[in-house]
């Protein structure tokens, strides 16, 4: 049994696996780097699990077998885990087991303030702060534009966009609505209108370099591998859709080699992705020493009109299909590949 990696996923996406039907999780991918390390990769849901043992598929012999295995030594975790009491088991869970990537789902202003406190880290931070009306006002008096966004969402969801106007007016973008032109105290409302109380926060808006007259950024997936240590194990580019503020694939986004990007900007490609690549590695440093269980992420990181750098957000759970959008299989591949390493070099500790 030592060799058994338990892959914590939702159970939605676990009651699809003999289906063939999971969602962005291409659970081949764990099967065939499972093979080729020595690895039996053990599928299950919280709801399968209790204090001792877990219900789940082991995969051997290319079948999988439903199985009450004693609970691993070594989980990843795939499950967002939002629930307190869903929390409260994966807590359990890990205090006789490695769970890795226990904690996938990071509030972006906590984020903020654990990485504005590291050295290595603060330089690609944009002016962000916690949302309140007194700091909207302090946005408006101090940034021509600003992002208020959620602090716990994801792909875009209740991002709002507000630019000043020549006229003294704002200009205004929310969900898939087009802009709103809106005088200070209308803006001011409407904005107070959609937070309604919930976590949100302030951040200046990065001036994101364009390809073909649309904003990109860059998702980069950073995870720890074989020696477990941290490795960027890929990049993608996302431009937004005609008329967008977002870049997000699920928000009508367009996935571009990054390459191709930093060509169209006239950036040395294979400079900027090393140096995106240090960027984003000194991020995880940083968040590691904060977030110890921390170990797959996906950065969003934009590059402005000078070439800087910027931190976006940190996503817990990288969905990781930019790459199969743009046929990057290996890389793809790869993005599986390496937490069963990293599992693999757990085990062995």
């Amino acid at each position: 049994m030592s060799s058994v990696i338990g892959i914590l996923l939702d159970r939605k996406t676990y009651l699809g696996i003999l289906r063939k039907q999971t969602g962005y999780e291409h659970i081949d991918y764990y099967n065939q780097a499972a093979v080729e390390l020595g690895l039996i990769p053990f599928y299950t849901c919280l709801k399968h699990v209790n204090s001792k043992s877990a219900l789940g598929l082991s995969y051997e012999s290319k079948k999988y077998t439903l199985k009450r295995l004693p609970i691993p030594k070594v989980i990843h975790n795939r499950a967002m885990t939002l629930s307190p009491t869903s929390q409260q088991k994966l807590k359990a869970i890990a205090k006789i087991s490695h769970v890795f990537n226990g904690q996938n789902r990071h509030d972006k202003l906590h984020i903020h303030r654990l990485l504005r406190a590291s050295a290595n880290s603060s330089e690609f931070l944009p002016h962000t702060m916690k949302y309140s009306r007194e700091n909207l006002i302090k946005a408006i008096h101090r940034e021509d534009s600003f992002f208020v966004k959620p602090t716990n969402s994801s792909v875009g969801k209740g991002i709002i966009k507000v630019t000043a106007m020549p006229d003294r007016t704002w200009q205004v973008w929310w969900s898939n609505q087009l802009p709103r032109q809106l005088v200070e105290q209308q803006m001011i409302d409407f904005i107070d209108e959609k937070v309604n109380g919930q976590s949100y926060l302030i951040q200046k808006t990065i001036p994101l370099s364009m390809y073909e007259g649309r904003p990109y950024d860059l998702r980069v997936s950073v995870q720890r591998g074989a020696r477990g240590q941290w490795g960027v194990t890929g990049i993608a580019g996302k431009v937004a859709a005609d008329g967008r503020h977002v870049t997000n694939l699920a928000k009508g986004g367009e996935a571009v080699i990054c390459e191709k990007l930093f060509l169209s900007n006239g950036f040395d490609p294979v400079v900027k992705r090393e140096q995106v690549e240090k960027a984003a590695l000194q991020i995880a440093e940083s968040l590691s020493q904060q977030i110890p269980s921390i170990s797959d992420v996906g950065m969003d990181i934009g590059i402005d009109h000078q070439g800087a750098i910027w931190l976006i957000e940190v996503n817990g759970r990288d969905q990781r299909y930019q790459y199969k959008h743009l046929n990057l299989n290996k890389t793809f591949y790869r993005t599986y590949e390496t937490p069963m390493l990293y599992a693999k070099y757990l085990l062995s500790k």
